[in-house]
């Protein structure tokens, strides 16, 4: 009898994130509804697949599809508003950010949630001259779905900074208000329960700690990259000067292009390496998954991470040294 041919793994589907840093360089993780097709009441980046109005990305078979580039850029921006209702757009005419009213976003956003609209088409409602504001994306990491999982993404995630408390009369939350009024500072918040159940601020090291205590559930690449952040905008206090927030961002971007090679373009499709004696996955951080074996990308050569797969889930995340965990072993990319 011949043998059955071993079915080849799902193309990944295009997607973006955002790790989001706020005035206090606290991170934005959202709350997904424990119906949600993916990630399932987990805390994720705010992000998700890319649609036609984002810009045509490459086709499966193009390793271009994995690069960044506009349609991956104008993903995170569109995603981010639709999810937490923060709108990052600028005129491009003059620059300055745009200035959306709270209600106004929230009826814009129910509208492109029911179908009504487009995210492109709402933005040109509010300003003509409207732009996702694409520049002030950092990469930092792009992330391929192993060959094993059924539903695949090759995700591209971004840094993006809000800016710092004293920057405020010149805010890329909003331009400066006209005399009389308040600045408005944009607040997360739920997309009233269709993939969302909570839009929260904190700190990186508080959402590693309730990830750790088991109040929340994370996943390898919101792990890795929470602890990576958390190493560089956690040191001292939340209520340093501006000065001193600033210092934090500048390291955590000079590590972002540090590294061979660099964070801003590693990819990483997580492959299990071992099991612990308790069961959990050693999971190596070093392969770009197989769309792009044989290309020059790259993963992380010198982490690995532990987590326990369970009922669909991952708990009991841990990030080690490979070298201390496989001594002696080399890459085999």
């Amino acid at each position: 009898m011949p043998s059955k041919q071993k079915k080849p793994p799902a193309a990944p589907r295009p997607s973006s994130s955002v790790v989001l840093i706020s005035p206090t360089n606290e991170i934005l993780l959202l709350h997904r509804v424990k119906t949600s097709t993916s990630f399932a009441s987990a805390h994720v980046f705010p992000g998700g697949n890319l649609s036609l109005q984002d810009g045509r990305c490459p086709p499966p078979e193009d390793v271009k599809r994995h690069e960044d580039a506009s349609w991956y850029r104008n993903a995170a921006i569109r995603e981010l508003f639709e999810e937490s209702g923060i709108l990052l757009a600028k005129d491009q005419s003059s620059g300055k950010m745009l200035a959306v009213r709270e209600e106004e976003r929230d009826k814009g956003r129910r509208e492109i949630h029911q179908k009504k609209t487009t995210f492109s088409e709402w933005l040109q409602k509010q300003n003509t001259a409207a732009v996702p504001d694409i520049d002030n994306l950092i990469p930092f990491t792009r992330w391929v779905t192993p060959p094993n999982v059924p539903k695949r993404y090759t995700t591209q995630m971004y840094l993006y900074f809000l800016p710092l408390p004293l920057e405020s009369d010149k805010s890329l939350l909003s331009e400066i208000p006209a005399e009389g009024e308040r600045e408005e500072i944009q607040t997360p918040t739920s997309d009233g329960g269709v993939e969302i159940a909570e839009a929260q601020f904190l700190p990186a090291s508080e959402w590693l700690r309730q990830a750790g205590q088991g109040e929340i559930i994370l996943y390898p690449p919101q792990f890795v990259l929470l602890s990576l952040v958390s190493q560089f905008l956690d040191k001292g206090t939340r209520t340093a000067p501006a000065e001193e927030l600033q210092q934090r961002r500048t390291q955590l971007i000079e590590f972002a292009h540090s590294s061979s090679p660099p964070w801003t373009e590693k990819c990483i499709s997580p492959k299990v390496g071992k099991f612990t004696d308790d069961g959990r996955a050693i999971m190596k951080l070093d392969h770009p998954g197989p769309e792009l074996q044989g290309t020059e990308r790259r993963g992380e050569f010198d982490r690995v991470v532990f987590v326990r797969f369970k009922d669909g889930s991952s708990r009991e995340l841990s990030m080690a040294w490979k070298k201390d965990v496989f001594p002696g072993n080399k890459s085999n990319i």
